[in-house]
């Protein structure tokens, strides 16, 4: 694993270097000399996270408003509640 770190500056001058680093290990960006952010790549933020997924991030996937979900009719009303 190797460890780079770039200035906000040159990480804004060239997000293409940062993103290709990151592939071998994480990014430390800094700001005026200090570490301010890391940037990782999807694997290791997954690895990290435990590879769980939030609700709002399985919503929010590209081309879900395009899923088709059909649900089968089975002509059974649902029972009530039971609150006893």
């Amino acid at each position: 694993m190797t460890i780079t770190t770039l200035s906000s500056r040159e990480f804004q001058q060239n997000a293409n270097k940062a993103q290709k680093a990151a592939k071998d290990g994480p990014v430390f960006i800094t700001n005026r000399g200090r570490t301010a952010h890391v940037l990782l790549s999807y694997e290791e933020y997954r690895q990290l996270t435990g590879g769980r997924r939030s609700l709002v991030e399985a919503l929010s996937m590209p081309g879900l408003g395009e899923t088709e979900l059909d649900i089968p009719r089975t002509g059974a009303l649902p029972r009530p509640a039971d609150f006893s």
